[in-house]
């Protein structure tokens, strides 16, 4: 597979944890890059390393032996307050679970990551409100999450993760909390903002959201047992397949 630019470019990653007396080996020589602008679903039962994976591509975590390296730059012994400025810098984060602050508005929620930038208040909220437009919701900039359904949570959460511009969004079962007519919209969304150029990483257990990416990658007892581009299927026509 030929790529001119690797965004994410991982070599023999092993990751293990000691529990009691035993080791437990998770990851077991890891190697995947994805080129910048790529949109690549990773898929894996339980216990097949898939959220491990993920955790060191956020930097919350980080392998025993191997490399990592983001958009050229080499992710190793980061001290806790590195790694966080790096995940501002280079990573966006979507959950099945939103993860957004019950008693601050949609547009306070949006703007969360520029105030730990150290942006100004005028120019933040500015700002969150150019990607709350972006996903829809301008209307509903003023309204708390409870006031919110389960997909405009998770266009709230996609704002979120947009606002600080990352190179590469994680989205991690973005569609798991949500009914299939809703997922198909919340993928469409993310199938433009891809369409943009963002290089984007979604793990998920649903094989017609997997499809609705551009490569397949499976994972299965901390190795990569298959990497494939596909057929993209477009979110819109989804309910067609």
């Amino acid at each position: 597979m030929i790529r001119t630019t690797d965004m994410i470019d991982i070599r023999d990653l092993h990751k293990s944890y000691t529990i009691g007396q035993n080791q437990l080996n998770v990851l077991k020589g890891i190697n995947f890059s994805a080129a910048e602008g790529e949109m690549v679903a990773i898929m894996g039962s339980s216990g097949s390393g898939k959220s491990t994976f993920l955790n060191i591509l956020g930097m919350l975590d980080e392998a025993d032996q191997g490399s990592y390296a983001l958009d050229g730059h080499p992710i190793k012994d980061l001290n806790e307050t590195l790694a966080a400025n790096y995940r501002n810098k280079f990573l966006g984060f979507v959950f099945q679970s939103f993860n957004l602050i019950n008693y601050k508005t949609a547009l306070d929620n949006v703007a969360m990551p520029l105030y730990y930038q150290g942006m100004k208040r005028q120019q933040r909220t500015e700002k969150a409100m150019h990607y709350l437009e972006k996903v829809g919701l301008a209307d509903w900039a003023q309204h708390l999450p409870s006031e919110l359904s389960g997909g405009q949570k998770q266009r709230v959460a996609i704002a979120r993760a947009l606002a600080s511009e990352p190179k590469v969004l994680l989205a991690d079962e973005p569609t798991g909390a949500l009914d299939s007519k809703t997922s198909y919209e919340v993928m469409e969304l993310i199938q433009t903002i891809n369409n943009e150029g963002k290089t984007i990483l979604c793990v998920t257990h649903e094989l017609d959201i997997a499809h609705m990416c551009k490569r397949i990658v499976h994972l299965r007892d901390g190795l990569i047992v298959n990497d494939v581009l596909v057929k993209q299927v477009l979110a819109d026509t989804a309910t067609d397949v």
